[in-house]
């Protein structure tokens, strides 16, 4: 699995986690966080590894939906590449339209 992947799901899940079931919640965290593979999860969960694997599934859907309705992990990327600068006149004008959409 790419490590872009890995750090992508690990900051939406920082940002969204809170809105996952407590049981998705621990398997995403096993997966993305522990770097567990399914089978193992499955074994530690006593569960199946299809079940594992469709919790992941839905947990990344959750979380690529919550960011394309608030895009808070575009706009933090998009603050980060503008605090780079060092005219603050740019700065200012850039997180405000980031921010208010202007």
């Amino acid at each position: 699995m790419m490590v872009e992947k890995f750090v992508y799901y690990n900051n939406l899940f920082d940002l969204y986690g809170s809105f996952l079931t407590d049981k998705n919640a621990d398997i995403f965290a096993l997966y993305y966080r522990e770097n567990l593979t399914m089978q193992e999860i499955a074994d530690r969960l006593k569960v199946t590894k299809s079940f594992i694997g469709n919790s992941i599934k839905t947990s990344e859907s959750k979380l690529e939906a919550l960011e394309k309705d608030l895009q808070l992990y575009a706009k933090q990327e998009q603050i980060a590449h503008v605090l780079e600068s060092n005219d603050i006149k740019y700065i200012k004008t850039e997180i405000k339209r980031i921010i208010f959409d202007k």
